[in-house]
């Protein structure tokens, strides 16, 4: 009886750990068309989205820039809004492009591929298990049971779009980009629970969902893909 108790225990910790190996790492660029020095960085989140399949790589596509010639038609509100939040839980003094954030936690200048490649390296497991899949028309969520509280946030991007920049620093350049994200949406909190959420599709082509806690770290993450 103990060594099936056991057995059953330890089943349900390797389940829990192989999920938790499975979680994406989280990596947001805060990037932008009217910034040329974000190029590098688009760059490198191209190639981490393309040939990482242990990361979950999201451009969000700010708005300051757009008043100097040149409108970037990928910015987003909700991108600034969540930069300013990464600020304030980071510590930094203000916003910037190019700025990657790795699982809420850390944060750097994006073009940095070394910083980058170790702060995926040292990313920490995901405590809480988390599921996106078709239902119906719909999305559903499923999310693990843990402790703690955190935002359950939809997120819809498009997987690539080539835009021809007319004015601004980037005039004439064709930028290529990827997983650039179209919609940013608050759909619950979660507080320790198992709990499903059924939602619309939000804008965007490809679908993720992110658990966020109150510090920024996101524990618990899962992407679905047209």
């Amino acid at each position: 009886m103990r060594a099936g108790v056991f057995g059953i225990g330890l089943a349900a910790l390797l389940a829990t750990a192989a999920h938790a190996a499975e979680a994406p790492v989280v990596v947001e660029l805060f990037t932008s068309h009217g910034c040329s020095s974000c190029r590098p960085a688009d760059a490198f989140l191209t190639d981490l989205a393309h040939r990482r399949a242990d990361v979950l790589a999201l451009a969000f596509h700010v708005t300051y820039w757009d008043y100097l010639g040149w409108k970037d038609p990928y910015s987003l509100a909700a991108a600034t809004v969540r930069q300013r939040a990464y600020a304030r839980t980071l510590g930094d003094d203000g916003v910037y492009t190019p700025q990657m954030v790795v699982d809420g936690a850390v944060g750097f200048v994006g073009s940095s591929r070394s910083r980058g490649l170790d702060a995926i390296a040292h990313a920490a497991p995901k405590p809480v298990p988390v599921r996106l899949v078709r239902d119906g028309v719909g999305l559903l969520v499923k999310l693990g049971a843990g402790t703690g509280q955190a935002r359950v946030l939809l997120v819809g991007f498009d997987p690539a779009h080539e835009t021809e920049v007319g004015r601004g620093e980037n005039s004439g350049a064709s930028l290529v980009e990827t997983n650039i994200v179209r919609s940013l949406t608050p759909i619950g909190t979660w507080t320790g629970a198992a709990i499903d959420v059924r939602q619309a599709l939000p804008d965007g082509q490809d679908f993720a969902v992110l658990l966020q806690a109150a510090n920024g770290r996101i524990i618990g993450a899962a992407r679905l893909s047209s």
